[in-house]
Parts: structure tokens; C-alpha cells; sequence
């Protein structure tokens, strides 16, 4: 039975539109239907020229004290995502990021709820899941993968650990994320499991999915399921895509002051600049002493590889 802080607690949801008039309803709707009905939404629209807002509207409508619609800065999903996630006029005790096009289940902010009130208020929090892939019509035809090992800070250096549509987090990481700004990060999943893993903050990763992904044309960011997403992401590696993301993540990891960072995991991250940066001997043993991680052997041995070509 959830507990009472659970039961009690405010959650706002932030979620950003473009040009998602096509699937928005139905996502609007599984929200509507959550078994958690303590929230509201935050709709931030980056210039739709459909009938986004229209629809968003007309959910405001009977849905009165629910939603809250705004414009967004016009700089693409990250930087739109983190303008409602730094935004300190928006208050709640717990957060959550939906994208314009999913179907949650039922159950997706409980079962957020019933780990985050086991944390402490004032440790950084976030949880995320695993999804099932969808069609563009809504059918379920698999997941995405299943990751096993451990969850942290050498592991987010390098690799996302869960989309942001399943994430939800606690006030003190929205403080975390308040107090670092909008800087310029590569996607604000990658940068929650980033900021919050590097100050040592908790982080779970459910396996059971908490909403159906719907994969089409106009995915920000598609499935990493499957030998084609893993060739798409190499195709990426070998042509510096890799290491530019790199690049803006660690100049905005060092950005963390220095009270904040644990002192172990800002010895990580200097030796994975190191291994970016050093001649071939010094980057691999730069790399091995940090133990840096991917979550399947394919990709570790990918990121070998990359450190050997200098493409991380």
C-alpha cells in the first residue's frame, strides 16, 4: 500500500509539443486516466504550426486547474525540456517528463511515487524504465532493452540510461538542475542521469516498462533496439558524433562545482578526458583506470574501439 507521503504528494508533469497533434490526444488522455491523480501538467509548445495547442487547449478545458500552457525557446527538445526543468516558479514535490506522443499505462506515476518517497528529501533522485516499442497506431511489438549491470556515474559518462519520457524525479534534483541552468547538453536524459549520478545522488532503473514508445518518423531520438540502431550508432562514432557529444557533456560536468561532485567521481571524469585526449597508450590506460562502462559487451567493446580511433 503506498505510504502516506506517497499518497499525499504533488507531482508536475513537464511536457513538451511540436507539431504533435497527430498522437497528443491520446497521450493526454493516458494521463488523464493515471491512477495518481495528484498532478499537473506543463505543456511548453515550440512553435506548432498544427493543432497542437488547439488540442492541448481543449484538454485545459475539462481538465480545469490541470494544465498550464506556455512557449518554449524555440532551440529544440533539450533546451525546451530544461527550460521547464529549471524553471523555479514551477513547483511540485515530484517531477516527471512526458513527451507528446506516448501512451503511458496506468500505474506510471505510482510506481515513480513508490520509489522516490524512499529516498531522503534532501538526496537528488530520479528514476526511469525500460519501454515497450509501439507502432505508430499504438500496438505494442517488443521492448527495449534490458539493462543489467549497475547503475552510475561511470556508466552515465557514456551512455543514457533510460529515455526521458519514463523519468521522474524529486525536489532536490529539480534544485540540482535549477542551480546549473540550461547549459548546453546533449539530450536532458543523458544530463539528469549525468548530474545526478555525479554528485552521488540515487538512481533507479525500473525493468518493467511504464509506457508504450511510440516509434515514428518524427522521433527525436528513436530505439536503440536491434543491430540496425546499434550500426546507426556506430555510423555516429566513426564520424565524431560521439566525441562532440562527449565534448559538450564533460564541458558542462565541469561546470559542477566543486563542493557538489563527489571527489571520486571528479577523478573519473578527469581521467576520461584524459582517455579523450591523450596519446593511444595514455588513452587506454586513462580509460581502464577510470572503469567507465557500457551496459552490454557489444558496446563496451564499440567504446574500445572508439577510444582507440580517438572517437570518443
Amino acid at each position: 500500500m503506498p505510504s502516506a507521503r506517497a499518497q499525499a504528494a504533488q507531482i508536475a508533469i513537464l511536457m513538451c509539443t511540436r507539431n504533435g497533434a497527430q498522437f497528443l490526444g491520446e497521450q493526454l488522455q493516458s494521463i488523464a486516466e493515471q491512477t495518481y491523480s495528484h498532478w499537473r501538467l506543463y505543456v511548453s509548445d515550440d512553435g506548432s504550426t498544427d493543432e497542437t495547442v488547439a488540442i492541448a487547449r481543449r484538454f485545459a478545458a475539462s481538465h480545469p486547474q490541470k494544465l498550464m500552457i506556455r512557449n518554449g525557446p524555440g532551440k529544440g527538445a533539450c533546451a525546451n525540456f530544461l527550460s521547464l526543468a529549471v524553471d523555479p516558479t514551477i513547483e511540485a514535490d515530484f517531477f516527471a517528463f512526458s513527451d507528446q506522443d506516448d501512451i503511458w499505462h496506468k500505474d506510471k506515476l505510482q510506481r515513480g511515487l513508490d520509489w522516490l518517497t524512499t529516498i531522503a528529501d534532501d538526496v537528488p533522485a530520479f528514476c526511469c524504465s525500460r519501454t515497450e516499442l509501439a507502432t505508430t497506431d499504438g500496438r505494442t511489438y517488443g521492448l527495449s532493452p534490458l539493462f543489467t549491470r549497475r547503475v552510475g556515474f561511470g556508466n552515465a559518462l557514456i551512455q543514457s540510461l533510460g529515455g526521458a519520457n519514463t523519468i521522474m524525479f524529486n525536489r532536490a534534483a529539480k534544485r540540482l538542475l535549477e542551480q546549473m541552468g540550461a547549459l548546453d547538453v546533449v539530450l536532458h536524459d543523458w544530463w539528469m542521469y549525468q548530474l545526478v549520478s555525479a554528485v552521488g545522488g540515487a538512481v533507479h532503473y525500473d525493468p518493467q516498462p511504464t509506457l508504450r514508445y511510440r516509434q515514428h518518423a518524427g522521433n527525436e531520438i528513436g530505439s536503440n533496439k536491434g543491430w540496425a540502431a546499434s550500426l546507426v550508432r556506430m555510423r555516429m562514432v566513426f564520424k565524431g558524433r560521439f566525441r562532440e557529444w562527449n565534448a559538450r557533456n564533460t564541458a558542462a560536468l565541469q561546470k559542477i562545482p566543486a563542493d557538489l561532485m563527489t571527489p571520486e567521481n571528479r577523478w573519473v571524469l578527469q581521467l576520461f578526458i584524459k582517455a579523450r585526449t591523450s596519446p593511444l597508450l595514455r588513452r587506454l590506460s586513462c580509460l581502464k583506470q577510470s572503469g567507465v562502462y557500457r551496459q552490454t559487451t557489444l558496446g563496451n567493446i564499440g567504446l574500445w574501439v572508439a577510444t582507440i580511433l580517438k572517437r570518443i
